[in-house]
């Protein structure tokens, strides 16, 4: 599709500040950047006002879990939920999907899966099970993002879980190409109490302790010292890892760490027993732990932020149960990342300014799509998310794409409404109801 507009407001973010400009977007790339207003008479002008004209929000771990569990999600309502919510470009997780991502004709049935149901950017992951090694090597020359590993059992049992035997088996190959091993870092033991109540969020928390994490975390910085390789820790969710981390960081470059909207807006004390919509592991924990994940955030020791979408179907959910542990863990949220986490960062004083690199140009570091994406620079990739800071609203269930409208943010009132979204040059989101559909690309990694 061919397009060439101008899009203009007082407030469009470029080189981590607010400047009035107008945007010339030609094609799917942006064209060059005026200062303050710029009209001509050929081209549509579209004036934003003191609505924020961001980069497009990348989100670097989301679960879709097609082909194969389409019914927990699919590439369709995922990705038009993420345009709904300024998501330009998401990366997708190697488990859930059936076959999982782990060797290269599963890739191939991923991507094909995804064919004209692209409404954003999507690339992948690679998984790392004990039995794919010689496949590592293959998934990386594809072109995924990132191999991907559990230190426990991932919920799914075609994923096992990997010991550092494994890890230590394709840290040669990580490093030859330079890409990163994400883990999910829980390391289980049994120095944990009886579950007296199955419907309890304080059991279901007891049931996996900080120290799981912290001791997962020793196993991984160990890894990534000796073999000097890129190691990647999603979802950090307890702060006993934090002091860990800065310091491992003092000494490597090649030592990233994200947390999720969800451990940062709700706190175990709030969190209802026979409530298992908020069961994620790790698990939401509590509030004097999450204030010390606000402040490491606040420090800038995270790289960068992501959803962790990871939605199932109302039944996996166990909602009329209760029960925290037979429930499928993960949260939905991937539409209200920007709204949540700018809801409770005004709360927390985190500046606007330093909010938005962690959604858009920090993931695009950590991928190495840097060059093309999360910055507004002329040449760049034409995919721009524009809000409103200053709008309130609500979260309804007819508002949700997800495929399952079940949410622990469902109800909560929220500040900073997506308005409108373009993904390569096109307008896909316009007054926050979707206007273009199929408009996202396959990304893969460039090798």
């Amino acid at each position: 599709m061919m397009t060439e507009l101008l899009i203009y407001s007082k407030r469009c973010f470029i080189e981590d500040q607010f400047i009035e400009s107008t945007i010339h977007i030609k094609n799917d790339k942006i064209h060059c950047i005026h200062s303050g207003v710029y009209k001509t008479s050929n081209l549509p002008f579209l004036d934003y006002e003191n609505l924020i004209i961001m980069p497009g929000i990348i989100d670097a771990h989301v679960h879709i879990n097609e082909p194969g569990r389409e019914d927990w999600e699919g590439f369709d309502t995922a990705t038009k939920a993420a345009a709904i919510g300024g998501v330009t470009t998401l990366i997708e997780m190697p488990l859930n999907a059936s076959p999982v991502t782990t060797d290269l004709a599963a890739f191939q049935l991923k991507q094909d899966a995804s064919k004209n149901k692209l409404h954003v950017n999507c690339g992948f992951y690679g998984g790392i099970i004990p039995s794919n090694k010689d496949d590592i090597e293959d998934l990386i020359k594809a072109g995924v993002f990132g191999i991907k590993g559990f230190l426990t059992h991932s919920g799914i049992d075609e994923f096992p879980n990997v010991s550092k035997t494994d890890l230590e088996a394709i840290a040669p190959i990580l490093k030859t190409y330079n890409i990163p091993l994400l883990l999910h870092c829980e390391l289980t033991d049994d120095t944990i109490p009886e579950v007296i109540n199955p419907k309890s969020y304080s059991d279901y928390l007891q049931s996996r302790p900080q120290h799981w994490e912290t001791n997962a975390i020793d196993l991984a910085l160990d890894i990534q010292q000796k073999f000097d390789i890129k190691i990647h820790i999603v979802h950090l969710s307890a702060s006993e890892g934090i002091d860990r981390i800065k310091q491992h960081k003092l000494e490597t470059n090649k030592l990233t760490v994200e947390t999720c909207p969800h451990y940062l807006f709700f706190n175990a004390e709030t969190i209802p027993d026979e409530s298992p919509i908020f069961k994620c592991a790790p698990p939401i924990r509590e509030k004097i732990n999450n204030d010390k994940l606000w402040d490491f955030l606040l420090a800038d020791g995270f790289n960068f932020l992501a959803s962790d979408h990871s939605p199932a179907p109302l039944q996996r959910k166990q909602l009329e149960s209760g029960d925290f542990f037979k429930a499928w863990g993960g949260i939905s949220g991937l539409q209200f990342t920007l709204p949540v986490l700018f809801t409770k960062g005004k709360e927390k004083g985190l500046q606007t300014e330093k909010l938005i690199p962690l959604l858009t140009k920090k993931p695009a570091e950590f991928l190495g799509i840097d060059y093309k994406k999360g910055v507004l620079r002329a040449g760049f990739d034409a995919d721009i998310t524009v809000w409103n800071d200053s709008e309130e609203f609500t979260i309804s269930e007819d508002s949700i794409q997800h495929r399952h409208k079940a949410t622990p943010y469902l109800n909560e009132t929220v500040f900073g409404k997506v308005i409108h979204t373009f993904v390569n040059g096109v307008q896909v989101v316009e007054n926050s109801k979707l206007k273009t559909l199929q408009q996202g690309k396959l990304l893969l990694k460039d090798r």
